[in-house]
């Protein structure tokens, strides 16, 4: 098959569609046919040999994909040959065909082709386990949500109205703005031009917010800790702005706050299928009834992977960008 290589760490310019060699599905795995992929962070830092896979894993990129189950691995069941599915994985999106654990894949929702499904696995997971979860988002409560225009952001604005909680977000523009306003966020905040801490508290009448969905990391640690409420909650799920920040452990007691900082990518097996289990319960409905949708950018041939990731690193985009083998020229 082939599959995006990274032969050095680099650039966009690294990455190379090559032939390697066929994926086979282990005891508990499916072989899944890859019709699309979606970009993250994360493939960012691995081909800037920042972020290696797990021991075991696909050493290509991608961590999500859609397409349709071609073989099952020793021990499968609930699955078979010719299901079209999403999956989260560990690695290997970015190829024609990758082997996943079972219980990391999901069915393409109602009302969502396979191509789209490739903006969810990733996004869907990552927001149902931090802010509902584990930060136990509640009707009738503030989110905070970082970068509310990228893949992340939008899913949680969509989730959070869901579930009947205010929503707030920081993003770069009016035209990124306007769109959170129009998938439900409630306050709109400039980050180029307004302090997130000053708006969050005006917009709650100085209570602060329940749940922050932080992409940043160290730079926006302190101002989160001030702009959460008396017994918020702080996920912490990224770390454009740095990896170390100072921590004012008296605020965040005053405060009776939590900070939780996770990744998906390196959970156990067992983990990620408990993810992967509760979002087809409780985020599956919401597609299928048309409450949440995925956001999805553009679509680029998964041979130009590279072009993809320079409209991450330009920041220009809004929801997910995906992948795909169908467009690929010959």
């Amino acid at each position: 098959m082939y599959a995006i290589t990274i032969p050095e760490p680099g650039g966009p310019e690294a990455l190379q569609w090559a032939e390697v060699p066929d994926p086979v599905p282990g005891e508990g795995e499916v072989l899944i046919d890859v019709v699309a992929s979606a970009v993250n962070r994360a493939d960012l830092l691995q081909r800037q040999g920042f972020y290696d896979p797990p021991p075991g894993s696909s050493p290509y990129p991608g961590l999500e994909c859609s397409g349709r189950i071609v073989a099952l691995g020793p021990g499968v069941g609930g699955w078979a040959v010719g299901d079209e599915v999403c999956a989260l994985l560990a690695g290997g999106g970015y190829a024609e065909r990758v082997a996943v654990p079972a219980g990391q894949v999901l069915p393409v929702p109602d009302g969502v082709d396979l191509v789209t499904a490739a903006a969810l696995p990733e996004v869907t997971a990552t927001v149902w386990s931090n802010v509902f979860m584990i930060a136990h988002l509640r009707p009738g409560e503030t989110l905070l949500a970082h970068g509310g225009a990228s893949g992340i952001g939008t899913m949680a604005i969509q989730l959070a109205k869901a579930v009947g909680a205010k929503v707030a977000v920081t993003a770069g523009g009016k035209e990124k703005l306007a769109f959170c306003q129009e998938l439900g966020a409630d306050v709109l905040i400039d980050y180029r031009e307004q302090d997130f801490v000053e708006e969050v508290e005006r917009a709650t009448g100085g209570a602060g917010a329940d749940v922050i969905l932080d992409i940043m990391g160290a730079k926006y640690l302190d101002r989160n800790v001030r702009a959460l409420a008396v017994n918020g909650r702080l996920a912490i799920i990224g770390m454009q702005g740095g990896v170390k920040g100072e921590l004012n452990i008296a605020a965040l007691l005053n405060k009776r706050a939590a900070v939780t900082a996770t990744s998906l990518r390196g959970r156990p097996v067992a983990e990620k299928s408990s993810i992967v289990a509760a979002v087809r319960e409780h985020v599956w409905p919401l597609i299928g009834a048309g409450q949440v949708r995925p956001v999805v950018d553009r679509t680029l041939p998964m041979r130009d992977a590279g072009a993809a990731h320079r409209v991450l690193e330009e920041s220009g985009h809004i929801g997910k960008v995906l992948l795909t083998r169908d467009v690929a020229p010959a």
